[in-house]
């Protein structure tokens, strides 16, 4: 096994002797790349952004900016990582001597003042300058920047400004940092990171990286995982380590063994059949969103809502699902969807409904050592749809509650109802009892008044620091009302 090497601003180092636990944010800051800042450990500030190649969607390559403080070092075995230090332009020394420009325009707008949150602005913001399907428009009537036809929260220059929903600032303020970001103009034919997109980024590498008894584990196809987790009933599993990168940092926590499958190509794939639709569950959520390209709304509704950009970029559907948590964003969804997994072990393969996946608080019926392989969503989907999140943030937060609508109704008749809820209960479910009120009645206000009673009723909410019961509650009922508000208001002619 080849020693596990990372390139850095293209140079190439060896990982040894890093601890199998140490972050990508911490072998940065080891070896003086100290733009790379740990702001909250959570994924949650951006302070720690840095650039990664890894597959594209448009381009053989994308730049994708992920949370440097949430990815051990050893997932990046045999890839590329450039951070805020390695965008410009260096002189014979190593010196940068020309500023890129998503770095010029944070400079001349006056977007960085302490300047600790900036050099993880500009990853991401760099991130977005790289996407190959952004394409200038014209200004907005007013000038602003702040409105086109692309949507209001992209600028002239199609910068997409929830590229930096996931990096806060508290002494700048947003509106230089959003003049800076719209003024970017698109890369220059020369800017060698703009070229580098047209080749291929490195293989994921069999990674078997090993220090001080703890090993972190990237076997090369699904049946050595299965294989490995069957020897090794101890590891822990991840793949974009958004979860387990915050009971490192947080919680102190470490394992003796780390299998990583977030690069295993069985579990990267996504096929379109004639009756349902396949996603691999170690597919990003970004790389979902792309691909799938609102083929299913209630998806696509559901992703700008999940987190951030930044988390989105290394987030799994297989991680959310598996983590088994009663508050995760995508299983209200996926129950609508009458979605359904299939689970892989050294035995072979099973497929289990999603609703009857949960058995209790963070547990399920997945067997030790095997792995959620794919997402099955049947078709054809049900025309109606809506996701709520409710949340005290409007981005970037976990939900107090979250409701997932599917309905297909019929000259004015409610043929077919599916409800997804979270965070009403010790695990997601489905609101089978408001199905059952909904199913073969009349789409009226009477009818959807009379199943918000139902839905209130669904589950057992709680109080705790995001909500009360009583809130949660009316927020039940409350989320049907508009569900049938916005089905029936009048179209504009």
């Amino acid at each position: 096994m080849v020693a596990a090497r990372i390139t850095v601003n293209g140079k190439e180092t060896r990982i040894s002797p890093a601890p199998a636990h140490t972050t990508v944010l911490d072998f940065l800051r080891e070896r003086g790349l100290t733009g790379t800042k740990e702001g909250c450990a959570e994924g949650e500030c951006g302070a720690c952004s840095v650039l990664v190649a890894r597959p594209g969607v448009d381009k053989p390559t994308d730049w994708v900016a992920v949370n440097a403080c949430l990815v051990p070092v050893a997932a990046l075995d045999g890839q590329e990582v450039v951070t805020s230090e390695g965008l410009a332009g260096a002189d014979a020394s190593g010196t940068p001597a020309v500023l890129h420009p998503v770095q010029e325009e944070m400079a001349v707008r006056g977007g960085s003042q302490c300047g600790f949150c900036t050099p993880g602005f500009i990853c991401s913001m760099a991130s977005e300058y790289y996407r190959p399907d952004r394409c200038a428009h014209a200004d907005p009537a007013d000038g602003s920047g702040s409105g086109s036809g692309s949507g209001s929260e992209h600028g002239p220059n199609g910068f997409d400004l929830h590229a930096l929903s996931g990096n806060l600032c508290r002494c700048t303020g947003y509106r230089p940092i959003r003049d800076a970001a719209y003024a970017v103009g698109m890369p220059a034919e020369d800017d060698p990171l703009a070229q580098r997109r047209e080749q291929s980024p490195p293989e994921p590498a069999a990674t078997a990286y090993t220090q001080d008894d703890s090993a972190f584990l990237r076997p090369g196809t699904l049946a050595d995982a299965v294989r490995l987790l069957r020897e090794r009933p101890d590891a822990v599993v991840v793949a974009g380590s958004t979860d387990w990168g915050v009971e490192v940092n947080i919680r102190s926590r470490r394992a003796h063994c780390v299998v990583a499958v977030d690069r295993l190509p069985e579990l990267r794939a996504l096929h379109v059949g004639s009756d349902h639709i396949e996603i691999g569950a170690a597919q990003t959520l970004t790389e979902i969103e792309r691909r799938l390209d609102g083929a299913v709304p209630l998806l696509a509704e559901l992703f700008p809502q999940f987190a951030s950009r930044l988390i989105r970029n290394s987030a799994t559907l297989g991680g959310n699902l598996g983590t088994g948590s009663p508050i995760g964003d995508s299983p209200p969804v996926l129950l609508a969807l009458e979605a359904s997994l299939v689970l892989a072990d050294a035995d072979g393969e099973r497929e289990v409904p999603l609703c009857d996946y949960f058995t209790g608080y963070r547990q399920s019926v997945r067997r030790p050592g095997e792995l959620i392989r794919a997402v099955r969503v049947p078709l054809p989907l049900s025309p109606v749809t809506a996701f709520h999140k409710i949340a005290k943030r409007r981005f970037d937060d976990i939900s107090s509650v979250a409701v997932a609508f599917a309905l297909d109704i019929e000259d004015g008749t409610v043929r077919k109802a599916r409800i997804g809820l979270g965070g009403i209960a010790a695990t997601p479910i489905r609101a089978l009892a408001t199905e059952a009120a909904l199913e073969g009645e009349p789409w009226t206000e009477r009818t959807a008044e009379a199943a918000a009673r139902v839905l209130r009723a669904e589950g057992t909410p709680m109080d705790d620091h995001r909500a009360s019961a009583g809130y949660r509650t009316a927020m039940l009922g409350q989320s049907l009302l508009k569900l049938y508000a916005r089905t029936t208001e009048a179209v504009p002619s």
